[in-house]
């Protein structure tokens, strides 16, 4: 389904998906089971050029991204996606951290932190506070304090989903000084949110993993963080205050979550596929119902990330928020349809490992919750009834834009 794509970065993609194929897909179960970063699999990116997707040219990357080309970026995503859900995931939170760091560091920023990228395969990670608010069970309050000094800033407290937390060497993180939580639990004004990069070697910043026991994405680590009393100078702060959510800068980032749940659904649709074939079962009236349902899925799937992308890259920035956040939507549901399809399809065995079905649907099922669907698709009919909306979080933040 891949089209519209020049032949240098279609080579990026299959450089990619053979890597996939070859490496990635093997070692994923391990690292599902033991709950560890894909380590290997990043020193194959990086050895293979690849660890750079949105670092401009000039400074040696590749130069994807929401302005230039973020569909060859969306598409390698998905092709992590469609062996390692987990490893697609910290990868995405790597693009995206370069996409943050090309619109908004200076240049003295740029040249410090790219070449570490670049040259040295440095991980980056993005992450934003917890609100101080506790859940039934929970005996240790979440969040994070931020304290402004002269030369810099103070970060006090944990955060946790912390994505590639034991693994990457430096974290984006989205703060609030005028109270606990960052971009997503915004409770104050919207110039009040900053972004810091956080070097993560710091010996004031460690991770806890006796907090990540979840059903599925267990590679990504996710751990808790623990900052005390870190000291983050002024030259690591990101833009200016409050540009990601003035800007709406979650509205380039909420599609490329539907290009690793298009990624899951091409895994488990090829592994249906190929089980068809052995167990000959094309002929059940009911099997060709749902394969071809999944492969019309997949298709509407390509359709709007293809749309969303085109949109970005010809500077049409609010047709491309639109289109991101239903894309958003109908990627999930459709991934989510297209895995049991795949499922009802080769029956109970493909949850028994070693089927591949089994792990996506753990994975997906649990990485699809990064966002509320019912608030998406309430924020959508929100903008086209002209009433109040938030288009970044979906109703999760107190400053909508009218």
């Amino acid at each position: 389904m891949i089209s519209n794509l020049t032949l240098n970065k279609q080579t990026l993609i299959e450089r990619i998906s053979q890597l996939a194929r070859d490496k990635f897909a093997s070692r994923a179960v391990d690292y599902d089971r033991t709950s560890s970063f894909p380590t290997e699999d990043f020193e194959d990116l990086f050895n293979a050029g690849l660890n750079g997707p949105a670092v401009p040219t000039e400074y040696g990357g590749l130069g994807l991204g929401h302005d230039s080309d973020i569909f060859t970026l969306w598409m390698m995503t998905k092709e992590l996606a469609k062996v390692d859900l987990s490893l697609a995931r910290c990868w995405e939170g790597h693009a995206n951290a370069q996409v943050l760091l090309t619109a908004m560091a200076n240049e003295s920023q740029k040249k410090r932190w790219f070449e570490g990228i670049v040259d040295r395969g440095e991980k980056w990670a993005a992450w934003s506070g917890e609100p101080q608010s506790q859940i039934p069970g929970q005996k240790v309050g979440l969040g994070t304090t931020v304290q402004v000094v002269n030369d810099g800033y103070i970060v006090n407290g944990t955060k946790v989903f912390a994505t590639s937390a034991p693994a990457a060497q430096w974290a984006v993180l989205l703060v609030n000084p005028a109270g606990a939580g960052g971009a997503r639990h915004n409770n104050s004004s919207p110039a009040s949110v900053l972004m810091l990069g956080c070097n993560l070697s710091d010996p004031s910043v460690s991770f806890d993993d006796s907090w990540w026991q979840p059903i599925g994405m267990r590679g990504t680590v996710s751990y808790l963080v623990r900052f005390e009393e870190t000291f983050i100078p002024n030259e690591n702060l990101i833009g200016y205050p409050g540009q990601y959510i003035l800007e709406e800068w979650q509205t380039r980032f909420t599609p490329h979550y539907g290009a690793a749940f298009l990624g899951a659904a091409e895994g488990a649709y090829e592994y249906a596929l190929a089980y068809i074939n052995k167990q000959e079962k094309g002929h059940d009236p009911y099997v060709q119902h749902r394969i071809a349902k999944a492969a019309m899925n997949i298709d509407t799937m390509h359709f709007w990330l293809r749309h969303t992308a085109t949109l970005w890259e010809t500077g049409q920035q609010l047709g491309a928020k639109q289109a991101g956040n239903r894309a958003r939507y109908i990627t999930e549901q459709l991934a989510t349809e297209t895995v049991n399809d795949c499922i009802n399809t080769c029956g109970a065995r493909s949850l028994i490992q070693p089927s591949p079905i089994e792990r996506i649907l753990r994975d997906l099922s649990f990485y699809v919750l990064h966002d509320n669907r019912d608030r998406v698709l309430s924020s959508i009919g929100q903008e086209i009834l002209g009433q109040s909306y938030d288009r970044s979080y979906f109703g999760s933040s107190p400053n909508p834009t009218p």
